[in-house]
């Protein structure tokens, strides 16, 4: 992965700064993006260029504006002039009773997790050179109490996921699935972030081997 140009959304904590810190090792490329955690993704940064990444770049990044997303693909082409792995990590979920959820609640979910993420897709998808790998989510698999909303995102992004592989047979496209994680999402419950990152590692590099479009579901790699 030495010199490769990694794009990861949602990097200045949890499975996103694990996983820029993994390629880091690598001497990879590390384009690294935070929404309100600026001075997060500064340390992520910083810690990026410690473990041996050949460059960095931050970038504050909300997926749900489209001018934001602009401005990214913006700096990115002046910096590097490609992707070569988009990693669509950025999500947020809230898990209550579908009743109790808020109209605001419902948006920023779909916003973030599904329309966020096709948005970021089809914005960089002339400059990804050899892949985009897609976070969804064990429960983009099996439908979860008081989750309704955040399996909808997720489901979809399996759907969209296997949909755009069949459009782009030449690039590695697939869903890396996370079950229960240690992230401020599950109040630090479930497996460590660096477990998930490894698994994302290993199928970009390709040392896992996954059907074009089809998951890899990080619980029955780590077993």
């Amino acid at each position: 992965m030495k010199g490769q140009v990694v794009l990861i959304t949602g990097s200045s904590s949890g499975i996103g700064r694990e996983t820029a810190y993994r390629f880091a090792q690598t001497g990879a490329k590390i384009i690294l993006t935070y929404n309100k955690g600026k001075a997060r993704g500064e340390q992520a940064e910083k810690r990026c260029r410690k473990l041996g990444a050949e460059s960095t770049l931050l970038l504050h990044l909300d997926v749900t504006d489209g001018k934001s997303i602009k401005d990214a693909v913006k700096k990115v082409l002046k910096q590097y002039g490609r992707v070569d792995f988009l990693i669509n990590n950025a999500g947020t979920g809230i898990f209550i009773p579908f009743r109790k959820h808020t109209m605001k609640d419902i948006e920023r979910q779909i916003r973030t997790n599904l329309e966020g993420l096709i948005k970021m897709t089809r914005s960089f998808l002339p400059h990804i050179k050899k892949g985009i790998i897609n976070i969804a989510s064990a429960a983009g698999k099996t439908a979860y109490a008081e989750m309704s909303v955040y399996c909808g995102t997720k489901f979809g992004v399996r759907g969209f996921t296997q949909a755009l592989a069949e459009e782009h047979p030449r690039l590695k496209i697939c869903c890396v699935n996370p079950d229960m994680t240690a992230t401020r999402l599950t109040g630090y419950e479930g497996r460590p972030p660096s477990e998930v990152a490894e698994v994302i590692f290993k199928t970009v590099s390709g040392m896992i081997k996954v059907a074009h479009g089809c998951d890899v579901d990080v619980w029955k790699i780590m077993k």
